[in-house]
């Protein structure tokens, strides 16, 4: 594996950080041949609990992110590989003296590539830009999730304060399979029948390909959410959307893992092995 540091440096105030992760596909299994990081991101050395799939972690060591803050990640997965990615823990965004915290993703997909990161939790008085693009080739395969924390429920504490706008684009061959943003302050993306309804989680899933009758077959074995919760699972040509609103962290979890598990064999072909970070 290549590992190399970019240069420059971060501000006394702020970090700058930005890992690039290239995956191949070497002999039998799938290996992490290219390696670049600056700041404090990192990964810990891949794990092969099944045959042939790389499962990586990723790291960000500060435990928080604050305003001026700025994380990229790029993940590049050639022809025939096989990642799964993750991280330890929830990523957590603190209140910010008016600097807005950005985070970009960008994951160039030729092979299979699962992108499960636990929860992004806002603080009361966060403010984060979050951009993700996912730019799928030829016969890719892709399961990915995302959930978000509108304050610490659990804590009493609201999401008062702050702002976040959330975009997302997803591609085939360069071709737009489906194009999304949320922009939430207070009074404004949290209320309302085609908005949040006032609840602090809302997640979403998407997997590709999947079919028709995949659909209904999923349908049919999604079990009841907790109170008040909403989950739903759309199909666009063959990309599944599945999105979660509620008031729990762990029922969106619960919910999403549920789903994963029964996607893995019908989009990746192979049964379900759980990350053991999710378990600690």
């Amino acid at each position: 594996m290549k590992t190399t540091a970019f240069a420059g440096e971060s501000t006394l105030s702020n970090w700058r950080a930005r890992l690039e992760l290239g995956f191949e596909k070497r002999q039998d299994r799938t290996v992490l041949a290219r390696r670049k990081r600056y700041g404090p991101l990192a990964v810990q050395r891949p794990f092969y609990p099944e045959a042939g799939t790389c499962h990586v972690y990723i790291l960000h060591p500060p435990g928080g992110v604050v305003g001026g803050d700025e994380l990229s990640i790029e993940v590049t997965v050639d022809e025939g590989a096989k990642a799964l990615l993750t991280t330890p823990g929830a990523s957590k965004y603190y209140r910010s003296n008016g600097a807005m915290a950005r985070q970009f993703v960008r994951l160039k997909v030729a092979g299979q590539l699962e992108w499960l990161p636990q929860e992004n939790i806002l603080f009361r008085g966060a403010n984060l830009q979050q951009k993700t693009q996912i730019d799928l080739r030829g016969d890719a395969r892709f399961i990915g999730a995302e959930i978000h924390c509108l304050g610490r429920p659990a804590n009493g504490e609201i999401f008062d304060t702050g702002q976040a706008n959330i975009s997302m684009q997803l591609l085939q061959d360069g071709v737009p399979l489906q194009i999304e943003t949320s922009r939430i302050s207070p009074g404004l993306g949290r209320e309302g029948p085609t908005n949040l309804r006032g609840y602090p989680v809302t997640g979403v899933a998407y997997a590709t390909p999947v079919s028709r009758a995949q659909l209904i077959e999923l349908r049919a074995s999604v079990t009841a959410t907790g109170p008040g919760d909403y989950f739903a699972l759309t199909l666009i040509d063959d990309l599944l959307i599945a999105r979660f609103l509620g008031a729990s962290t762990s029922r969106a979890q619960q919910r999403f893992i549920e789903l994963w598990k029964q996607l893995r064999p019908l989009v990746l072909l192979r049964p379900a092995c759980v990350p053991r970070i999710w378990n600690t």
